[in-house]
């Protein structure tokens, strides 16, 4: 079972929050979520609490007896499957309580018995997929003759029994289980150097302020107004790295070689398949994604040159690309006006969806404004599966605010369709799939608000926000993706691969994304060592390709529902709806979009020159 927390990380500090509500009793019960929907107590917490941990002996007992009947199997499926229920449940109200104010210690205490549990759950569980593997595919298929019920877990049972080819024997698998240790190794290395040893370089700006470039100081002097400071910033930063280049590339070879012997362990062809494989996403997904991109690089090149114009400049620089395209407008919702607006916005949607967004404001699924202790940042949690989920917000009255909870109602969305629609153990959705929902609603709140902006300047700062996250998802995340996939290959191949070799690669691959040779955007050379500045490459392998897939996707589907309607709402309900059903990559083409095609691409490159347009139309009749 795969609990997905789909978490957006909206970095708020109460330093720069302006709270409307200094103390949470103060605030209107309206705004803040019912935690009582779950438990009305934490003694009636602590009671569940126990009946689940006495049922970890009940799941114990069936140790070594998979593969006697479909009724000790079934009845092993049903006893596991119960115990996660319940887990889940208390899981959440424990974090959820625990959110509201992380300085009381009795809510800590809950998250420590929780923590505790899952630990109790997953060691006396274990045995199950192992144990699973080893029965023959014959007696399985007997099983589910013989037990009509088992069909409740045909999914989880078949995905198990898929990763067969790449189980190993006992010894096999128990020295890969101790050499596990090995993966930790190079992200550690990385995070010390990181966050502890690596030395920062300073920057003395026009002003005669000298500044720190630590990554907080480096996001936020690297959109200084100053050009020449930017410039000097981003010089400054990224030959920092070059020093240590052949050090840090070390490391992540390392990580990439771990990665391999790993994947060749369990027989995979490369380390991308053995990946990939744990969702049953073929590589051509990942593959066509560069393709495609590539395909379109004309498109973000308009865009840059579009984004030269716009600044005033007479040539476009890498460091030039976190300036805004057009200067922020400041726009104020209240929650109120923002509950309004999305029950418009997503009036597209259909009854059923426009009826439980209603339902999520009225029976308080939300929790809204920041208060002293609050956790930071938003997210949305539907692993209690018999109950709603929940939604945490830090509301400061902002378009950021109301985009971000258009984003979270789609996570919502989602998580409530699939506990509606599936059994419990085909409920929790993928990564790979759970972007899409929430995306698909800020595409229908952009739309919605520059149908309904009161000034060009709105518009403008509409459409310029949107085009840059097209940008930095779409082309900036796959040329991450294209780096990983060259440099694991390298490795794969028996190839050297250095500091030095990661950076020319590096480099190739950001000057031919921003059309560095045709003029369009004039890519220094420091900019090589800017991938020692990524975390995502040593600390994960092949997620980033995620954030590029899930964006189209979304913008395909969201397309296709307001050309098709009722028809696509239906299809897209495939993702909605489906949880865990199935794989990620059948849902979406039950949604109605090839992830081995062409046309969520084309759709979604149509969709930004459109923005485009649009950007160019409000510019030549204010000109």
């Amino acid at each position: 079972m795969k609990l997905i927390l789909s978490i957006i990380l909206l970095v708020l500090t109460m330093s720069s929050i302006s709270a409307q509500y200094k103390n949470r009793s103060k605030i209107p019960e309206k705004y803040k979520w019912n935690l009582a929907d779950l438990y009305e107590s934490n003694e009636a917490w602590l009671k569940h609490y126990d009946e689940v941990a006495a049922q970890i002996k009940e799941v114990e007992k069936y140790k070594g007896k998979l593969g006697e009947s479909a009724e000790t199997l079934n009845s092993a499926l049903d006893t596991y499957m119960g115990i996660l229920k319940g887990y889940y449940k208390l899981l959440v109200f424990s974090r959820r309580q625990s959110d509201e104010d992380v300085n009381i210690s009795a809510n800590q205490e809950l998250v420590q018995k929780d923590n505790a549990l899952g630990t109790k759950i997953s060691e006396a569980t274990a045995y199950i997929g192992p144990e699973l593997l080893k029965v023959d595919d014959a007696k399985i298929a007997q099983f589910f003759k013989d037990k009509p019920e088992l069909e409740t877990y045909r999914f989880f049972i078949e995905d198990n029994q898929r990763l067969k080819a790449h189980t190993l024997s006992d010894a096999e698998e128990a020295i890969l289980a101790s050499a596990g240790m090995l993966r930790s190794t190079a992200p550690n290395v990385y995070n010390i150097f990181s966050n502890s040893e690596q030395p920062f370089p300073k920057v003395k700006l026009s002003t005669g302020e000298e500044v720190t470039l630590d990554n907080p100081g480096f996001v936020k002097n690297r959109v200084t107004p100053n050009r020449e400071d930017r410039a000097e910033v981003f010089k400054a930063k990224f030959n920092s790295f070059k020093d240590f280049q052949n050090t840090l590339g070390a490391n992540l070879a390392g990580k990439l070689k771990t990665d391999w012997f790993f994947a060749k362990s369990r027989k995979y062809n490369n380390s991308l398949e053995a990946s990939l494989n744990s969702n049953n996403i073929p590589n051509e997904a990942y593959t066509n994604l560069i393709k495609q991109v590539n395909k379109n690089l004309p498109t973000l090149h308009r865009f840059l040159e579009l984004k030269k114009r716009m600044l005033g400049l007479e040539d476009l620089h890498y460091y030039d690309l976190y300036m805004p395209i057009v200067k922020s407008v400041d726009m104020k919702f209240t929650v109120d006006e923002a509950q309004k607006i999305l029950l418009e916005v997503f009036e597209p949607m259909g009854e059923e969806y426009v009826s439980v967004v209603k339902k999520s404001f009225d029976e308080r699924w939300i929790d809204y404004y920041p208060t002293p202790g609050k956790r930071s940042g938003a997210y949305s949690h539907g692993a209690a599966y018999d109950e709603h989920p929940y939604v945490l917000m830090n509301w400061v009255d902002t378009y950021n605010s109301l985009s971000t909870l258009a984003h979270e109602l789609g996570h919502l969305m989602h998580s409530y369709m699939s506990n509606k629609n599936q059994q419990f153990a085909k409920a929790f959705y993928a990564t790979f799939v759970a972007e899409i929902a929430s995306t698909i609603n800020e595409n229908f709140l952009n739309d919605y608000l520059v149908e309904n902006a009161k000034t060009d300047e709105e518009k403008l700062y509409l459409l310029g926000s949107y085009l840059e996250l097209l940008r930095t998802t779409i082309f900036r995340q796959t040329s991450f993706a294209e780096f990983e996939w060259q440099i694991h290959t390298k490795v794969e191949k028996g190839e050297p691969l250095t500091g030095e070799v990661m950076s020319d690669i590096y480099y190739d691959i950001v000057k031919r994304y921003y059309g560095h040779d045709e003029g369009v955007c004039v890519v220094d050379d420091y900019i090589a060592y800017e991938w020692a500045y990524i975390l995502h490459f040593v600390n994960y392998t092949y997620y980033v390709y995620q954030y590029s897939t899930s964006l189209i996707y979304a913008t395909a589907i969201g397309e296709k529902i307001k050309e098709n309607g009722d028809s696509a709402i239906q299809d897209y309900y495939h993702i909605l709806k489906g949880g865990g059903s199935d794989y990620p990559i059948e849902l979406v083409k039950k949604a109605g979009v090839d992830p081995l095609a062409s046309e969520a691409f084309d759709i979604t490159i149509k969709r930004m020159n459109d923005t485009m347009d649009q950007i160019e139309a409000i510019l030549a009749k204010q000109n």
